[in-house]
């Protein structure tokens, strides 16, 4: 927050942490000056104002000495004129005393808004003008997740993907959806800036804050596996299937093809077949054509 005046700070009414209605007065700004400049002004309106109601009296007059045959036109044409003179230069007067009237307002520092101060950098007797920063108050609602997506994902990414605000665990804090996209690419990024409306959470997310953001391309039914199931060897996935085998089975290995992990889990894009018996433990003595057996 940031004045709209200059002057020396007489008032902190608040403190960092405090809990602030809209409209409440946070700090206030010496405002001697323009309360004599306020004055000064009602003062220069009141002689303004009586100037004005003697010609409203003096043009009625003339109007019926003129309508009477005693006075000429241009005696009466000179008072009609000094009237409005007179009307317009007060009228003008009274909007420059509510001008600084209203002016006088922005020498208290209100919120706008319900929220939480946060830290306050300046002092009693401080002296501080439109470009000195107060103080902030955070309302932490109506927040906005900026999402910047690498340029090669440029074809994928539209409006209305599901989006899923993390923190540095990996829990989801707040899920949204894609609202905004930017029609530029960041040239120091090479990306392309999308927004997600993060809906009000009870203070898991803060202004500025640093969260992971996970952006759902597509969906589609795949089965899953754990993490601890697959090998990887020459960088290629492998898992082991029980295989029948007589009356029992034996281990076999079949290379997959997996998808980007989900909850410790990876979807199979590939490699297997309806029916197949993935062996989920075990797999440090294991080897091909190993006789297994099933649990249960």
């Amino acid at each position: 927050m940031q004045p709209q005046v200059d002057g020396n700070l007489v008032k902190i009414f608040v403190k960092s942490g405090d809990v602030v209605k809209a409209g409440q007065v946070l700090m206030r700004i010496d405002p001697l000056k323009q309360v004599a400049t306020v004055q000064s002004q009602q003062g220069t309106q009141a002689q303004k104002k009586a100037v004005y109601e003697y010609n409203q009296i003096e043009v009625e007059r003339q109007r019926k000495l003129f309508e009477a045959g005693v006075v000429s036109r241009d005696t009466y044409d000179q008072a009609d004129q000094a009237y409005k003179n007179a009307k317009g230069d007060y009228e003008a007067n009274a909007a420059l005393t509510n001008t600084q009237q209203q002016q006088l307002g922005y020498y208290d520092i209100r919120a706008p808004f319900n929220g939480i101060v946060g830290d306050i950098p300046v002092h009693l007797g401080d002296y501080v003008s439109p470009t000195t920063v107060l103080t902030t108050v955070d309302e932490n609602a109506d927040l906005e997740a900026y999402i910047y997506i690498p340029t090669e994902r440029a074809a994928d990414v539209r409006s209305g993907l599901p989006v899923e605000i993390l923190d540095t665990a990996g829990k989801v804090l707040a899920k949204s959806k894609i609202s905004f996209l930017s029609p530029q690419v960041d040239n120091g990024l090479q990306s392309i800036l999308a927004k997600a409306e993060i809906p009000r959470t009870p203070d898991l997310l803060r202004n500025q804050q640093l969260v992971k953001a996970r952006i759902t391309w597509s969906t589609s039914p795949a089965p899953v596996i754990p993490v601890l199931a697959v090998s990887l060897i020459g960088g290629q996935s492998f898992v082991f299937v029980a295989t029948p085998k007589g009356n029992g089975y034996i281990a076999h290995q079949v290379p997959v093809t997996l998808g980007e992990t989900v909850d410790n889990n990876y979807p199979v894009l590939g490699g297997l077949k309806p029916g197949d018996k993935v062996i989920l433990s075990g797999l440090q003595f294991l080897q091909e054509g190993a006789p297994v057996k099933p649990l249960g």
